[in-house]
């Protein structure tokens, strides 16, 4: 803690310090029965205003500091909320990166892929091949070269 005769931080003026009491005067013996009945600190009233202002002085030093750190608290709250929605965005900007990746990869391997037209110009020219083929053999009498099915139920000999 600051001592309240030091300057504040925050420009207010303190109230110049005030010399202490002094103690009061050492009593005999005898006198002290009836000493004990009066306090025996009794400080004039100025003291007590002047010991009462240094006591509010400081007061609002301590408020003004826990204002101060309020404040810088809330800067920092703040801060950290605008660090976490940047590093939350970053992280979904990697995942659409990552996706997008993804999706060009699958788009490069489509693209490789026959398209519509070559397959069905490969199923009529498969067709057309097997047709041509079958009456060849037929012509040329080499159905004989086909395996012979066997009927069902008969036994071959």
């Amino acid at each position: 803690m600051t001592d309240a005769s030091q300057g504040t931080s925050s420009g207010l003026a303190a109230a110049p310090p005030t010399p202490r009491p002094a103690p009061p005067p050492p009593t005999s013996p005898t006198a002290a029965p009836a000493a004990s009945a009066v306090p025996s600190h009794a400080l004039p009233a100025n003291q007590l205003f002047d010991q009462l202002a240094r006591i509010e002085d400081k007061c609002s030093r301590i408020e003004d500091k826990y204002a101060r750190s309020e404040a810088l608290l809330s800067r920092v709250e703040d801060k950290v909320e605008n660090a976490a929605n940047r590093m939350n965005e970053s992280a979904r900007q990697s995942d659409v990166a990552a996706l997008r990746t993804e999706m060009r990869g699958l788009a490069e391997r489509t693209r490789r892929l026959p398209g519509t037209g070559a397959l069905v110009l490969t199923a009529v020219i498969t067709a057309i091949l097997t047709v041509v083929l079958m009456v060849a053999v037929q012509r040329l009498n080499l159905d004989r070269l086909l395996p012979q099915r066997a009927t069902i139920g008969s036994t071959a000999q």
